[in-house]
């Protein structure tokens, strides 16, 4: 079934004409480039590691293939490459001047620098994975860091993937369970289309959305196995992750992949949160997003939305400047700042867009919520299964007290357009609410912090000027 479903996702796809998941991959590489763009010289772009996991051998085949090999750009940085916008602009500089076609050996950061090379550079690109650890390997657009702003700059998908599952399965453990969290992710991200959906916001796309959201209880079934690198969870994560990407290349942007789970996410690493001295990783900080969602989400379902619109003013007036004052007391960083005004504001609505999308939402409140609850997962089960594919599971594993999670709920809506449930919240007044809920006694994080030696005291200071 999954073999079947990524066929289809190819066949259907506008730019990527050739996926490979299997083991011994990498010896069909010299077949697929030449095959799609055949008498043309190749770059392997990578890091030391990558290089080292596939990019020689990748070297060899290609040679052996017959096709030329203009000289790999290695990037270098410690302790490890960051999506840097800039840095892939050098690469692309270096694409441009040897017309040569880039190949992506490596996983997240190495992808995603060398599709915005690429795009820059006007020439397609191969994407040759080396971990299970995220799901933009065949997607449109890469998360770049951008003057400090984590952002999805518009760029073309690869025209092929070639995955080795051999090589997936050597690298380190920690990189499945980051792709894991990063895969769990889609769950919130489709209630949030849901949610913007039923506001009038943002319609969703059938198709892209089935092509994910049928399937991804299936791909996260196996976390025990991602924990052991068995072959066939390994496969079965990189089918969850390669279709995802697919479903974003198919709806043009990640509307179909990322949620309130990645607005937290992109938070944490646009503020370089660092683990052990090393930047947190995107999947790592996704799955702790996803927990976070699912229980706000959790709040939310033992709410009267449609009785508590009645009684409101839905026309009331939201206050520019207080949103103003608010992204200014978020952020410390001047090019945060003026980022995140742009996003915040591109979402305040008149008085009469308020009231359209929460008429509209209490309306389809009696079916969406029974949608809902067969869509979401339990936060506390997704907690679980993170354990048991050796991934993060609680905040004070990437540092975050209960108080900066506290706060984070409110920040992370300000960072994008996006309309998810932290949206929803703050339309109906419960945003607050819904926050120190999770906190106080009782509360899903509250029990948290109690078992944790990371917990902090009372959290305070998540509000800002009720």
């Amino acid at each position: 079934m999954i073999d079947s479903l990524l066929a289809r996702a190819v066949a259907k796809a506008s730019v990527t004409r050739s996926v490979i998941v299997e083991r011994d991959a990498l010896a069909q590489s010299g077949a697929v480039v030449a095959a799609l763009q055949p008498s043309r010289a190749c770059c392997i772009v990578a890091d030391s590691n990558t290089m080292r996991a596939a990019g020689h051998r990748v070297a060899a085949v290609l040679r052996g293939a017959g096709i030329p090999l203009e000289n790999a750009v290695v990037l270098e940085e410690a302790p490890r490459v960051k999506p840097h916008a800039d840095t892939a602009r050098q690469v692309s500089a270096r694409l441009a001047a040897s017309g040569a076609l880039p190949i992506a050996v490596g996983a997240g950061v190495i992808n995603d620098i060398t599709k915005y090379a690429a795009e820059l550079a006007q020439t397609p690109y191969v994407c040759l994975p080396t971990a299970a650890s995220m799901d933009g390997y065949a997607a449109s657009g890469a998360a770049m860091l951008d003057q400090g702003f984590k952002r999805t700059l518009s760029c073309a998908p690869p025209i092929a993937v070639i995955a080795d599952l051999d090589v997936i399965a050597n690298a380190p453990r920690r990189m499945a369970a980051w792709g894991y969290g990063d895969l769990a992710g889609k769950v919130v991200a489709g209630a949030d289309w849901m949610l913007g959906d039923a506001a009038g916001e943002d319609p969703i796309a059938p198709e892209p959305f089935a092509l994910v959201q049928d399937h991804v209880r299936a791909w996260l079934s196996d976390p025990e196995g991602v924990a052991t690198h068995d072959i066939e969870a390994l496969r079965g994560l990189m089918h969850g992750l390669i279709v995802s990407g697919f479903a974003m290349q198919a709806h043009g942007n990640s509307r179909p992949a990322s949620g309130s789970d990645h607005q937290l996410s992109h938070l944490w690493e646009m503020e370089r949160l660092t683990v052990d001295g090393e930047p947190a990783a995107h999947g790592a900080c996704v799955g702790i997003g996803a927990v976070a969602m699912l229980a706000l989400y959790e709040w939310l379902l033992e709410r009267d939305v449609a009785t508590a619109v009645a009684r409101m003013d839905g026309g009331r007036r939201v206050d520019s400047q207080r949103i103003e004052d608010e992204v200014v007391a978020s952020f410390s960083e001047p090019a945060i700042v003026s980022s995140a005004r742009v996003e915040a504001m591109a979402k305040v609505p008149t008085p009469e867009r308020r009231a359209a999308r929460l008429t509209a939402f209490a309306q389809a409140w009696p079916s969406l919520g029974a949608r809902l609850r067969t869509q979401l997962l339990p936060a506390a089960t997704l907690e679980r299964w993170l354990n048991a594919c050796g991934g993060v599971w609680h905040p004070a594993q990437l540092g975050i007290s209960m108080t900066k999670l506290a706060a984070d709920y409110r920040r992370a809506r300000l960072i994008r357009r996006r309309y998810t449930v932290l949206d929803v919240l703050e339309d109906l007044g419960w945003l607050d609410d819904g926050i120190d809920a999770l906190f106080s006694s009782g509360g899903f994080w509250a029990a948290r912090a109690r078992s944790s030696a990371e917990a902090d005291g009372p959290i305070r200071n998540h509000r800002f000027n009720r």
